[in-house]
């Protein structure tokens, strides 16, 4: 191979991979509350934020606050969104609720990476293409001339590379998804004197007034009903 085309070939294969490096899905809960709840003593104090619709997915930021002796268990399968009738809608588990917010922003993630890794392939592709362009000259393998070869494994190389970006794209982004609200979902957790709990839990996209949520009361045994409007 001349001293050119190694250098285009090897040029092409590092942007390739840098490329490659670059296929990042926004999260599809693009902000997350930092405020929380504060105890107050004696008191326990809620809060709860809705946040805008994630494909057919309402997350929904609760907190919790103990400023009492008592500690309290938090339950996520536990806490319900009331509509307008009265009923109670149970949470989605997260790992459903990453599968449900696939119609948003995951989606555009997936598309970003898809476009990206396509890219990569496609150069990737290409370099390979022009290797076995060169080596089928030299074994007369019935390509007529190097660039030919090249040209067909770049067209390719490019075709497969798109295909196989976007599929890699889409698995990246689903896993990213799940990733991020799987860390960022309440958790089943004790709630001791002055400690705050806070994170998401996921109801199917709807009108709801309200969020109530049961919390066990450790030392009694006691199970205690707190309703918080929706907001």
């Amino acid at each position: 191979m001349a001293p050119m085309k190694c250098i285009r070939t090897r040029l092409a294969i590092a942007v390739a991979i840098a490329l490659s490096g670059c296929a990042v899905a926004p999260a599809p809960i693009a902000r997350t509350p930092n405020v929380v709840a504060t105890p107050q003593q004696g008191e326990l104090a809620v809060s709860v934020a809705a946040a805008p619709n994630v494909g057919a997915v309402t997350p929904v930021y609760v907190s919790i606050a103990n400023g009492t002796d008592a500690p309290r268990s938090v339950v996520p399968s536990q806490v319900f969104a009331l509509n307008d009738a009265g009923e109670r809608v149970a949470p989605i588990p997260p790992g459903e609720a990453a599968r449900q917010a696939g119609g948003a922003q995951e989606l555009e993630g997936a598309v970003k990476s898809a476009v990206v890794s396509g890219i990569g392939g496609a150069a990737v592709g290409a370099a390979a293409g022009a290797v076995a362009g060169a080596a089928g000259r030299a074994g007369n393998w019935g390509f007529g001339t190097p660039s030919a070869g090249a040209l067909i494994g770049t067209a390719f190389g490019g075709g497969w590379g798109v295909w196989s970006g976007a599929e890699k794209g889409q698995s990246r982004a689903d896993q990213q998804a799940n990733e991020q609200i799987q860390a960022v979902s309440l958790k089943p957790e004790e709630v001791r004197k002055d400690f705050t709990v806070s994170g998401y839990v996921f109801f199917p996209k709807g009108q709801y007034n309200q969020v109530e949520m049961l919390l066990v009361d450790r030392e009694t045994g006691d199970t205690e009903v707190v309703r918080e409007p929706w907001h």
